[in-house]
């Protein structure tokens, strides 16, 4: 096989991998616009415009990535409309994308949905939203605010103790960085040791995983 052949040959393996896209649309929320691309292998890239130079890309738990794909597929990989016929107010353009390589990739926009499913996959979306939201919320402090550390621990640990924290293992090296630098508050350094522990605790071993219980 040539080089040009084995490139090609790697470029369409990775053109038919699945992935499912989610994009928010919401004028006037922060943020207003909102764009998560999930593969099947678990990585996740999280955007806040369709042009973001800053993405953040994380690692979802196998269980989180698996209920999403097994989501998707209960819905027909987005195939048949989800917008419920109810009257209810304007809670953001949501649309659900997948695309495992054919053409044109499968799309369904929707407000509000009554079905179950679909309910459940914008709800993991939506988690990651959160969570990534207290990430930069975090990293902010981190760089430029080191006596709002503090409040940004607290708000990654309402998430967390709601059990709506996604990938926890991303926060470590921010929690690392301001236990080891004497220059944030004493009372932020121990709850971020605090945090790091346990979140090294359930790696190690083996906590339940964050996929929801399906509805």
């Amino acid at each position: 096989m040539t080089i040009l052949a084995a490139l090609s040959w790697v470029a369409l393996a990775h053109a038919s991998d699945p992935r499912l896209v989610f994009t928010k649309s919401f004028p006037g929320s922060t943020p207003a616009y909102v764009e998560i691309t999930v593969e099947k292998t678990g990585t996740a890239v999280y955007k806040e415009a369709t042009d973001d130079n800053n993405p953040i890309t994380v690692h979802l738990e196998p269980a989180d990535s698996a209920v999403m794909f097994d989501l998707a597929e209960k819905l027909d990989h987005f195939t048949h409309p989800l917008e419920s016929p109810l009257k209810v107010a304007f809670m953001g353009r949501k649309t659900f994308r997948y695309d495992d390589g054919s053409a044109p990739a499968k799309t369904v926009e929707f407000n509000y949905s009554a079905d179950l499913n679909a309910q459940s996959l914008l709800d993991m979306f939506e988690r990651i939203a959160e969570t990534e939201r207290d990430f930069i919320e975090l990293e902010r402090a981190v760089k430029y605010d080191k006596l709002g550390v503090q409040n940004a621990l607290l708000l990654v640990e309402s998430t967390r103790d709601s059990k709506r924290l996604i990938a926890p293992q991303q926060f470590l090296p921010l929690l690392d960085r301001v236990v080891k630098n004497e220059s944030y508050m004493h009372m932020a350094r121990e709850r971020a040791s605090a945090f790091a522990d346990q979140i090294r605790a359930a790696s190690a071993t083996g906590s339940p995983k964050t996929a929801p219980t399906e509805k």
